[in-house]
């Protein structure tokens, strides 16, 4: 455990100009600021720099001045990295925010489980946690959390561990793939194809993928699965182009494995290529020729990679992408702390807010089901790497 408590202090402004107007909203209005996205496996693909490690506290002393808020992540372990980066950013929220409302204390999950973690949470007086990372973890963490009436706002980006109390924060397939598919039947698609990898994600993606062409009234007129192998990929790649003629396909997999698709369906097609938030961990897009010109949705990486540079320079390392859910939700835990009074339960009413709210990723809400929802914009894969030609929503329309 580490605690990450500060007082009343100078507020240092990250991101300039931008983030200055993200912290006031974050305490105060909505309005949305200008602006990957995980893996299924919910570990970043590229490997950062060693970070330090939040300091431990071996005491937790009494605050009756701010409320507690538990950060559940990995310090130890395969997901480390990914855990520190985490807590390392809401460490940065917080600082950025002043820290007068609310006291955060990190929690390790692997050391003896998010369970444990959990319990130890909620003994400590945290009427609030942020986490866990994994979805079984957020599976574990549940049932303790429900049992003290404290609201989870999880990073993972499962959405079946979503349920009354917890909220998932990650970046689902989902959103992305329905941009991206709205995009294109804006631009003239009509026949749509897709390629997903098997297992979950492909699964969730493909799934996505048909309700977008139905809703946008367009029609899906072949699919293939693949188990991520080369002569897989090229088999499938084959069926897919013997179906007929398609105006876009979509490859729901990474871009390496975009790359390696594209030409062979660049051969029996003249197809738009679409791709889902996995592309925007992902750099040197615009290397693979036959990827440029193809389309992908995401988070805006306007402020995240302010938020990069201001990270470096605090703890010395390059931190992943997935840090953003960290400074975001501690963003996020503020705004609602303005009406919540220590002891008092957390407002999870204020959750609900329909018009949303700003953060590094930008706009996001929750939906009824406790899912994030986003404000995504499109980007078109360029030899210079990606350019912006669908700007995100400034605004949720419902």
């Amino acid at each position: 455990m580490a605690e990450q408590s500060y007082g009343p202090q100078a507020r240092r402004s990250l991101l300039k100009l931008a983030l200055a107007g993200l912290v006031a909203l974050g305490l105060g209005g909505c309005q949305l600021v200008p602006e990957g996205s995980s893996p299924p496996r919910q570990v970043a693909q590229p490997q950062p720099m060693p970070e330090a490690q939040p300091e431990p506290d071996r005491t937790v002393p009494a605050d009756t001045e701010r409320n507690r808020v538990a950060v559940l992540v990995p310090l130890t372990g395969a997901n480390a990295g990914v855990g520190r980066s985490l807590a390392n950013a809401a460490n940065l929220a917080l600082l950025d925010t002043g820290g007068e409302r609310i006291r955060i204390t990190v929690y390790d999950t692997a050391k003896d489980g998010a369970a444990a973690a959990a319990r130890q949470a909620v003994q400590e007086g945290n009427g609030l946690i942020l986490g866990p990372l994994l979805a079984e973890d957020v599976r574990a963490v549940a049932p303790v959390a429900a049992g003290a009436g404290v609201p989870v706002l999880s990073f993972s980006n499962d959405t079946s561990v979503a349920r009354d109390g917890v909220y998932v924060m990650g970046f689902t397939p989902g959103q992305s793939v329905a941009r991206v598919v709205g995009f294109a039947r804006s631009r003239g698609a009509v026949r749509f194809a897709a390629l997903s990898p098997e297992g979950v994600y492909g699964t969730r993606a493909s799934a996505a993928f048909r309700e977008a062409v139905e809703r946008s009234g367009g029609r899906v007129v072949a699919e293939q699965g693949f188990d991520r192998g080369a002569g897989s990929l090229r088999t499938a790649v084959v069926r897919l182009n013997g179906a007929g003629g398609y105006d876009a396909v979509l490859i729901a997999d990474s871009g390496r494995t975009a790359a390696a698709a594209a030409p062979l369906i660049r051969g029996g097609s003249s197809a738009h290529i679409l791709g889902t938030e996995l592309w925007s961990n992902e750099s040197g897009l615009g290397a693979a020729p036959s990827l440029r010109g193809a389309w992908y949705a995401g988070a805006s990486d306007t402020l995240f990679d302010q938020l990069r540079t201001r990270y470096r320079t605090r703890y010395g390392a390059t931190p992943y992408r997935l840090s953003s859910l960290g400074y975001d939700a501690v963003l996020l835990a503020m705004r609602v702390a303005k009406d919540w009074r220590p002891g008092e339960r957390f407002p999870v009413s204020e959750l609900r807010d329909r018009s949303g709210f700003p953060g590094i990723d930008g706009l996001f809400r929750f939906g009824p089901d406790g899912v994030i929802e986003r404000a995504l914009e499109v980007r078109e894969v360029t030899a210079a790497g990606t350019t912006v030609v669908s700007p995100a929503p400034r605004r949720f329309e419902d």
